[in-house]
């Protein structure tokens, strides 16, 4: 018989989005490590092959990628120019710098929307305070401010409602971007997997709600969304990562408008908009990710239910997780708790809590209450839409903890 060695792969970022891809490369039967900022990072919880190091040293990065077959990601922070390295060394870096670049530089993103004729809401490059006053003559006040680089969740992102607020903000960065404030009606967003022999799979749009920059919940499929502007979404996510030549999962946020939708971001890696496939489609972003990166045929994307739906868990006032993560998966052992390993502290992503059946505004309520009870910001026990008695996993199941 022959002896076959299963590649390994190397992620770089030790945070709660390798640490899910963890379960799906052991399925796989792939061989997993990760490169980790800190000792104690999520991932690094569970997975036994650690390198902990600064991933904006570039000896340190080589070291690691010589160690794997492939290099992928759950964050976008590696400097351009050690990946650009890497790949000049040899090494399989998937996504590449030069698809990446396109997430981690929201000015070049802009830049190519607007080369590939997709829908981008009114923007700018600001370097100058005459740069301001052009841009707010044209959108007016208020508008949107963003740092180039390195913003998520909210950070890196300001409402400007006057000059001076603009001009003070560009007194302490060099670049920034400005971005019309889009009168939307919702948010959507959608994920694609691409690999690099070209195969794709697209999963349902979703519905996203944010809270305080923080995506709170995704809908699967997304509620009323025509199947027109669903094609036109789709057709638009694949125009994107064919054209930019991307491996792997990528997500696309959007603004949905009167008209139709504007895009606002791109992640290219697993992403909290996709976690409702963990356990609501045949197929999750982590397992395809994976798939993706190391160029195995794509698995389905297609939805197990009629709904599904994902809701964070944000920390809250206190720091026990655990006795109330007791009572949920008692009280309805449908849903699927997952949790980070993280410390809590106000409004941090500690982990998330998937629902799926046939009526959404059951399912929808079944996962907000686990998220906020969890959390402890919903303190009911008795929610007035508990989980029908036939999920239960037997008579005793509901009894509280």
């Amino acid at each position: 018989m022959t002896d076959v060695t299963f590649p390994r792969i190397g992620v770089i970022g030790g945070g709660q989005l390798a640490r899910m891809l963890a379960p799906a490369a052991e399925a796989l039967g792939i061989r997993f490590s990760v490169f980790a900022e800190t000792a104690d990072a999520p991932a690094t919880q569970v997975i036994n092959e650690v390198t902990v190091g600064d991933y904006t040293d570039y000896p340190s990065l080589k070291a690691f990628a010589e160690t794997v077959d492939v290099v992928t990601f759950d964050h976008e922070h590696v400097p351009p120019e050690h990946l650009e390295a890497l790949v000049a060394a040899g090494h399989a870096v998937r996504p590449g710098p030069q698809a990446l670049i396109f997430a981690q530089d929201k000015i070049r993103m802009r830049t190519k929307m607007d080369e590939l004729g997709l829908p981008n809401p009114a923007w700018a490059e600001i370097t100058s305070e005459a740069d301001i006053t052009a841009f707010a003559d044209r959108v007016g006040y208020p508008f949107i401010l963003k740092t180039p680089r390195g913003g998520y969740d909210g950070k890196g992102v300001r409402v400007i409602e006057r000059l001076d607020e603009a001009v003070e903000w560009l007194s302490e960065v060099p670049q920034l971007l400005a971005e019309e404030k889009v009168d939307f009606t919702r948010e959507l967003a959608v994920m694609v997997a691409r690999s690099p022999m070209g195969q794709t799979a697209v999963w349902p749009v979703v519905e996203t709600w944010q809270e305080n920059g923080i995506c709170k919940e995704a809908i699967a499929p997304a509620p009323d969304l025509s199947a027109e502007k669903a094609r036109t979404i789709t057709e638009a996510i694949l125009t994107v990562a064919g054209t930019l030549d991307v491996t792997g999962v990528m997500a696309m946020e959007m603004f949905e408008t009167a008209d139709g939708f504007l895009i606002n971001e791109f992640a290219m890696r697993p992403h909290n908009t996709g976690h409702w496939t963990q356990d609501g489609a045949v197929t999750s972003q982590f397992e395809q990710h994976l798939r993706a990166v190391l160029d195995l045929p794509l698995g389905s994307p297609a939805a197990r239910e009629e709904v599904s739906v994902m809701v964070n868990i944000l920390g809250a006032d206190h720091e026990d997780l655990y006795q109330p993560y007791l009572h949920v998966m008692a009280h309805d052992p449908a849903v699927k708790v997952h949790l980070y390993g993280k410390s809590v502290r106000p409004g941090r992503k500690v982990g998330h809590v998937n629902a799926y059946g046939e009526d959404r505004a059951h399912v929808v309520a079944r996962a907000r209450h686990a998220a906020d009870f969890i959390a402890g910001v919903d303190v009911d026990p008795h929610p007035q839409m508990p989980a029908p008695e036939n999920l239960l996993a037997d008579s005793d199941a509901g009894t509280e903890l």
